[in-house]
């Protein structure tokens, strides 16, 4: 349904979210000029990406399309090559380089063959079997193609658009996913946007869209941005941008009150990832990422909504236990 639905449903989802927000009073509709907005890493459902994990990823595939087009191999490796692999992640562990290498070095030259044994094959093989292996055979080719240094690698055989994010932090130095800019109301921190940026942009160029899609579901263009200074060196027509630590232009206690209720973000994006699903994101493609950011957000409005009703709900039969109403409330709730 999400792919019936695609990303405008998707935002229609987090719009109405918003709405019902105004409504139950969770949020107010002033609150929505001033932001706060900040990116993150949603990460995907892989495993963590090893030359050798990857090496075997391609091997299992080939043999496999191999056995479904009833095309004979010369040698499968499929007891030597899990073996090699095995080895080689002893070997790392032991803090063994060399030999581990060298086991990679032999699992690399296994998966070659296997390419080239099918490729010579494929030339007496009708164009349906060469359409069924080109994609495969075309990320086998950049897998064992790609060096260490080398931009746009491939780091997983099922998700290719995964992307290498490196936010600096001590306990996860690399993050694999898709950068994500979440737009949240600053005083309330009530979700107004969430959109996934391909291509892990400069955050500066993402603010712009990010303002833009918080208006279109809102219905208010915001005045004031606080944004970090990962932003730094954007300015934008008709919004004032505050960053972390900044001090011209801060001359009243509100906006220094505001502009240090920008760290408030951080949780909400630690309770997107561990409340909500943002923290691994199980849906394909880059239109997968797209749906899974937006309704990761409307999910977070929903559980402040149903908070916010929790805690009036709480106050009501505490208001009626003083007086006393209880037992003939629930004596009508019975026969309701």
């Amino acid at each position: 349904w999400r792919k019936r639905i695609g990303e405008a449903g998707c935002e229609w989802m987090l719009s109405v979210t918003i709405q019902a927000g105004v409504d139950s009073k969770t949020v107010n509709k002033q609150d929505f000029e001033s932001v706060t907005v900040d990116s993150t890493v949603q990460e995907k459902a892989i495993t963590y990406p090893t030359d050798g994990k990857l090496y075997e990823r391609c091997r299992q595939h080939l043999v496999r399309l191999a056995e479904q087009h009833e095309i004979s191999l010369r040698q499968n490796y499929n007891r030597k090559a899990p073996y090699l692999l095995l080895m080689a992640n002893r070997y790392s562990h032991a803090k063994q380089m060399k030999r581990k290498r060298k086991m990679l070095k032999q699992l690399k030259t296994l998966v070659g063959r296997v390419y080239r044994d099918i490729e010579r094959q494929l030339d007496n093989q009708s164009d349906a079997v060469k359409g069924a292996f080109k994609e495969t055979l075309e990320k086998t080719q950049r897998i064992l193609n790609q060096q260490p240094q080398d931009k746009n690698k491939l780091y997983s055989f099922h998700a290719p658009e995964v992307e290498c994010i490196a936010k600096g932090k001590v306990h996860k130095k690399y993050e694999f996913g898709v950068k994500v800019g979440i737009t949240v109301t600053n005083k309330s921190n009530f979700v107004l946007g969430a959109r996934s940026f391909p291509g892990n942009p400069y955050d500066g160029h993402t603010l712009e869209s990010c303002l833009e899609q918080a208006e279109i579901l809102s219905g208010t263009r915001a005045k004031e941005a606080f944004v970090d200074l990962g932003y730094r060196g954007v300015e934008l027509p008709g919004v004032t941008i505050y960053k972390a630590r900044q001090k011209r232009g801060v001359d009243t206690r509100r906006l220094k009150r505001a502009l240090k209720r920008r760290n408030a973000i951080e949780p909400i994006i630690g309770h997107l990832k561990n409340d909500g699903l943002l923290g691994r994101n199980y849906l394909k493609g880059e239109l997968g990422d797209a749906l899974h950011a937006i309704l990761c957000g409307a999910g977070h409005n929903i559980r402040l909504i149903l908070r916010r009703l929790r805690i009036f709900w709480s106050r009501f039969w505490a208001l009626l236990s003083r007086l006393g109403m209880t037992s003939s409330v629930e004596h009508f709730l019975s026969f309701a």
